[in-house]
Formats: C-alpha cells, sequence, structure tokens
C-alpha cells in the first residue's frame, strides 16, 4: 500500500515528520512517499529508503499518481492541492492535514476561506491534537471525517548523548529553534536571554534556524536588536544543521545546565520541543496551543505566560538552580516522549484512519 505526502518544501517540521512517519509505516505494510513543489534545506537529511520527489509540474505530478497507485494522498496545509490533485484525476482518498497554521486568527481566516475547496475534495481531516485547529475543525466541517492523534517520534534513534567532556566552561546555554518570524518570537527570546544573563553572566545564547525561510524585514530587525541589546559576544547563530547533528546540540544543551526556550505565540505540534525532551534538555515554554500534549508544568518541562518575562525568568532560574526538580523533569520528558509519542502508535492510527475513511 503506498500513500504520498505532499507539502511546499521539505524543512524544519515537516522534514522531520515525514521522514519519520514514512519510517513508521513501513513497520505496517505501507509505504509513504514525499512530493515537494520546490528544493528546501532539508533534502540534506534524506536517507536511502526515502522517496522523495521535487516537482511543481503538473505532468510529472500526474505521471508520479498514475505510477504510485497511491491508497491515500496527505496534503499538508496547501487546500488548493486538492483540486490540483482531483484535476489531475486522482479519484482516491484525499486527507486534508494541518500541522500548524500560525497565530489562531490566521488559521480560522484562512480555514474559512479554505472551506468550499476543502468540503468538496477533502476525504478527511488530520490534525496532531492541535486544540485550536481540533476547535476550527468541528465548527467548519461537522460532517467531515476528522482524525486527531500525535505525530510519530523516533525516540530510540533522536536521544540523548553523553558530552560532559566538552562542558568545562560552567557556561549554561540558551537555546532556541525556529523561522526568523514574528509568530516564533525570536524577539522574546533575546529579551529573556539578556535579562538572565545579568544573574548568569556566562550564558550563552544558540539560535537554530533556516535562512532561505527567514523574513528579510525580520532578519533586519533581528540584527538590530541583538546590536541594541550587546548580545553579540554571547550569540551563536546556526544555520541548517543537519537533523543528525541535532541531538548533540540538544544533548550539549541539557549537560551544560540550560535549556530550550521556545518562545512561539502559537504552535500546531513543534518537533524541536520532542527533539530536546528526547536528549534531556529540559524546554521552558510559552502555552503555545500545541505543545499541550506534550509539556506538563514541573514534569516535563515548564510553562510561562506569553510576554511575560518576568515569569519567563523566575522559571528559567528555578528551571537552572533546582537541581532536583531538573534532572526529574529531564527523566519524565524523556521517558514521556518514548511512550506516548511512539511510531508504532503513530503507524496504528495511521492505519485504522485509512481503513475507517
Amino acid at each position: 500500500m503506498n500513500v504520498l505526502f505532499v507539502y511546499y518544501l521539505p524543512s524544519g517540521g515537516m522534514d522531520t515528520l515525514n521522514r519519520m512517519r514514512c519510517k513508521a509505516l513501513r513497520e505496517f505494510g505501507v509505504y509513504g512517499h514525499c512530493l515537494y513543489y520546490k528544493w528546501g534545506a532539508g533534502l540534506q537529511n534524506r536517507d536511502r529508503t526515502s522517496d522523495v520527489h521535487i516537482t511543481d509540474s503538473d505532468i510529472a505530478i500526474k505521471q508520479l499518481v498514475d505510477a504510485g497507485r497511491y491508497e491515500a494522498i496527505v496534503v499538508t496545509t496547501d487546500h488548493k492541492s486538492l483540486l490540483r490533485f482531483r484535476m489531475l484525476g486522482y479519484y482516491g482518498k484525499l486527507i486534508y492535514e494541518i500541522q500548524g497554521y500560525g497565530p489562531k486568527e490566521d488559521a480560522r481566516q484562512a480555514l474559512t476561506a479554505a472551506s468550499p475547496v476543502i468540503e468538496a475534495h477533502a476525504s478527511a481531516l488530520l490534525n496532531p491534537r492541535t486544540p485550536h485547529i481540533a476547535a476550527i475543525f468541528r465548527e467548519l466541517f461537522p460532517n467531515k471525517p476528522q482524525y486527531h492523534f500525535n505525530n510519530g517520534f523516533d525516540a530510540a534513534a533522536f536521544t540523548y548523548r553523553p558530552h560532559h567532556s566538552l562542558l568545562t566552561d560552567a557556561s549554561p546555554i540558551m537555546a532556541w529553534l525556529g523561522r526568523m518570524e514574528d509568530n516564533k518570537n525570536w524577539r522574546e527570546f533575546l529579551q529573556i536571554g539578556y535579562h538572565l544573563s545579568v544573574t548568569y553572566p556566562n550564558l550563552r545564547l544558540w539560535m537554530f534556524h533556516d535562512p532561505l525561510l527567514a523574513d528579510p524585514e525580520e532578519w533586519q530587525s533581528f540584527e538590530r536588536l541583538v546590536g541594541e541589546l550587546g548580545l553579540s559576544g554571547r550569540l551563536t547563530v546556526r544555520s541548517n544543521v543537519p537533523h543528525s547533528e541535532m541531538p548533540d546540540c540538544f544533548s550539549i544543551i541539557g549537560d551544560s545546565g540550560g535549556f530550550l526556550c521556545a518562545t512561539s505565540k502559537v504552535e500546531g505540534a513543534p518537533y524541536a520541543v520532542l527533539e530536546a525532551m528526547s536528549c534531556r534538555c529540559p524546554v521552558l515554554t510559552t502555552d503555545s496551543d500545541g505543545v499541550s500534549h506534550s509539556i506538563i508544568h514541573n514534569r516535563t518541562g515548564k510553562y510561562y505566560t506569553l510576554g511575560d518575562i518576568a515569569e519567563a525568568l523566575k522559571e528559567a532560574r528555578e528551571l537552572m538552580e533546582n537541581t532536583e526538580l531538573r534532572e526529574r523533569i529531564r527523566t519524565e520528558a524523556m521517558s514521556f516522549v518514548h511512550v506516548e509519542f511512539s511510531p508504532l502508535k503513530y503507524g496504528q492510527h495511521f492505519l485504522q484512519m485509512l481503513q475507517t475513511i
């Protein structure tokens, strides 16, 4: 049985998701192929078993679909592709998936505008239990089959790697990962880092991003704010780090006494949080909706209120100074990812969805 996953380009969380679910589904006799409309940095992460196609040509896509004989096609975010595949002669199961859609009101407006196409051509709707997306789905598409289950994560492969010997300068690392855009809220990360550095003068800031996805105006604003806050001496910006190297990065951050600071205003189901948890890197995050199924306050991570720098500093200091709580969070978070986001569970849910549509 073949399934095609479709998205704009391979990058960030979507690249991770598609690689991991294709691997998970092979154990169930479901062979996932990926179609991206243009090149993305995530292609550097492709393994030898991946069946990935890069094209935006109707002729090439038609040939791919005809040859693939797909049991289902999963289209993420781009509702116009639903109509496109129907016009290219695909009459099988078309599943419309939302992994993230930025601010809640933007998501509502976009899905409302797309509703005629979704209603006419989608066989079902899929979402990784993001509360605000699930609510919009129920409101706009009450008669459409809907499936909500956690994304799969291979915590056995992407896991903690000890690096104690590299951490001799007692410099904790506060890290951030995302796109240089307003919703990812990089400004708040810099503000937290600036204020936290007063207490921890050796604090280092690491930021991971894909420059190809950065908004040019946001990047210019970022450089200005870094200069205004005087952070350039403690800041390291890392671009397009191969996914295979990220377990080392997260493990080093965790062992340094630092943490991942997720400052997004709204999230779908962020893989960066799961990756950090799996590598014993504590997470401090805003309550950005989509993280609610992975972060349990003071058990698998910590929350702070969006925009409340004082609260963020309080939670960060406790995470760094309360050794007993920190170790408990690191251990429970790692175990939680293994159990609740297992590839086995994802494969079972996905197969059940295919069988019941």
